[in-house]
C-alpha cells in the first residue's frame, strides 16, 4: 500500500476518468499539487506513455520540485515498480546535466523551462506535466509550444497544476471542452499540515482577496470583489 497512490490519495487528487486532453488542478498552497502531478506522472509511464515533458517556472523549480523535490518523481517513484504488464519499471536514472530522467523501459521525462520557451521547439510528447501555469515568465509562448509537441502516441495527455492566477489562457484552458477541472484548497491537507502553518494563515489571510486565491484557489477578476466562474 505505501506505494499505491489511488490508495492513498484524497480524491480530489486522482485524475477524472473520460476522455479528456487536459486535466487542469486549481488549487491552493499545501494541497498536495507537486504529488497529485508526479503520481499521475507516474501512472501515465506505468501505461506505456514514452516521453514525458515537465515543464516548470524555472529550470531550478524543475529540478528542485518537479524531479527532486519531497513529493517529486525521485519520491514518488521506486525500485520495485512495474508496468502494468508487468515489466520491471524501477525508478528512474537522473542525469542533471542533460535534464533528463529515464526509466528501464526506455521511457525518457525531459526537463523544460518556461523562461526558455523555445527550448520546446522539435522534442515530441506523449505526456506533459505543467507546474505553477500562473508563474510562467513567457506563458502563452511556452504554452503553444507544448502544445505544438504533444503529438504522440493515441491519445496525448496534460496534467496543470498550478495554485490559479485571473490570467487570459488559464481561463481559456478552464472553459474548453476538452479540459476537466479539479479544484482544491489548503485546509483540504490539513492533516498534512503544521498546525501552526494553519492558524497563522487562516488568522492573516482567511476572507481576504490574497487567501481567496492562494488558499481557496479562486480565479479572482481583475476588479477586487468580483469573482470569475
Amino acid at each position: 500500500m505505501l506505494h499505491d497512490w489511488r490508495f492513498l490519495a484524497r480524491p480530489n487528487q486522482i485524475a477524472p476518468s473520460g476522455d479528456w486532453q487536459t486535466w487542469l488542478v486549481l488549487a491552493g498552497r499545501g494541497f498536495g499539487k507537486t504529488r497529485c502531478g508526479a503520481e499521475w506522472a507516474r501512472e501515465q509511464i506505468k501505461a506505456g506513455a514514452s516521453r514525458l515533458g515537465l515543464i516548470a517556472p524555472t529550470a531550478s523549480d524543475a529540478r528542485d520540485v518537479m524531479v527532486e523535490g519531497e513529493s517529486g518523481i525521485l519520491a514518488v517513484c521506486w525500485a520495485g515498480d512495474k508496468t502494468l504488464d508487468g515489466d520491471l519499471l524501477g525508478r528512474p536514472s537522473y542525469e542533471p546535466s542533460k535534464r533528463r530522467l529515464t526509466w528501464a523501459n526506455g521511457a525518457i521525462a525531459t526537463l523544460f523551462s518556461a523562461e526558455e520557451p523555445e527550448r520546446l521547439r522539435g522534442p515530441q510528447h506523449d505526456v506533459l506535466w505543467c507546474d505553477e501555469l500562473a508563474a510562467w515568465k513567457y506563458l502563452r509562448e511556452t504554452w503553444d509550444m507544448a502544445m505544438f509537441g504533444l503529438r504522440l502516441g493515441d491519445r496525448p495527455r496534460t496534467c496543470i497544476t498550478t495554485t490559479p492566477k485571473p490570467l487570459p489562457l488559464i481561463k481559456e484552458i478552464a472553459k474548453d471542452a476538452r479540459t476537466v477541472l479539479t479544484k482544491g484548497s489548503t485546509f483540504d491537507n490539513a492533516g498534512n499540515l503544521a498546525p501552526t502553518f494553519l492558524k497563522a494563515i487562516k488568522d492573516k489571510y482567511e476572507g481576504t482577496r490574497l487567501g481567496r486565491q492562494e488558499l481557496n484557489a479562486e480565479i479572482l477578476d481583475d476588479l477586487p470583489g468580483a469573482l470569475w466562474t
